[in-house]
């Protein structure tokens, strides 16, 4: 069997943690962002799992991470 090529896009927004889920950074945070309290902001940094229904994709473009 060949191997498989890795999502280019995929690898630069997907980290996979120890326990094997998808790690994903939030959106709405590049710019627009007088508006946004700092709360929010705040927030928007940092990191969270991918959802459920989106991890077995993650993990087929990302299959080496």
């Amino acid at each position: 069997m060949p191997k498989i090529k890795t999502h280019s896009g995929a690898k630069k927004r997907f980290k996979i943690s120890k326990n094997g889920k998808p790690i994903r950074a939030h959106a709405n945070k590049s710019h627009i962002l007088n508006k946004k309290t700092t709360k929010r902001k705040r927030g928007l940094r940092k990191t969270s799992v991918a959802d459920v229904t989106n991890q077995k994709q993650i993990k087929r473009l990302v299959p080496y991470k």
